[in-house]
């Protein structure tokens, strides 16, 4: 099946449940934004949060999953059954050590399971491709209710090349 980026994937929705998006996250710093993160994904996939959070951390340390344009994409591989996603829109921009120095205030963390392989990076792929539109981003830092944010995820609207 195509999505709405003409590339063959998992709807968004298979990744992200109405109750893992969290409008107006107020951390002050990556570390704690990852802290925060993990606790969520822990309560939401019945996981430890002390695991989430070392996993997110040592893929960290090989390099800033900030990507630019405010945008965080936190991910690791896990004992977990299926690809799991989180969206956070965070109250304030933060340092995330991101590629082109911005501060982020959108960030999808993203565990897969270990034996995930491909289906992980065309997830990882597919976030990156949703968040970096200019159109979709800029409508998400406007929202400020988890219900609104999701339908957006989930349902982005469809570029018109021109």
């Amino acid at each position: 099946m195509r999505n709405r980026y003409g590339s063959e994937a998992m709807p968004l929705s298979d990744i992200l449940a109405p109750d893992a998006v969290f409008p107006s996250l107020k951390v002050a710093s990556k570390k704690q934004a990852i802290q925060e993160l993990s606790a969520h994904a822990a309560r939401l996939t019945g996981q430890d949060s002390r695991k989430i959070f070392e996993i997110l951390l040592q893929r960290e340390r090989l390099g800033s999953t900030g990507i630019g344009q405010g945008i965080a994409i936190p991910h690791g591989k896990m004992k977990i059954d299926r690809i799991f996603g989180l969206f956070a829109q965070l109250e304030k921009p933060i340092d995330f050590e991101a590629l082109d120095g911005q501060s982020v205030d959108l960030i999808f963390l993203l565990l897969a399971p270990e034996t995930a392989g491909a289906d992980h990076l065309k997830a990882l792929a597919l976030i990156a491709r949703l968040l970096r539109d200019g159109k979709v981003a800029d409508k998400l830092r406007t929202l400020h209710d988890a219900k609104a944010l999701y339908s957006l995820l989930i349902a982005p609207p469809i570029n018109h090349a021109a």
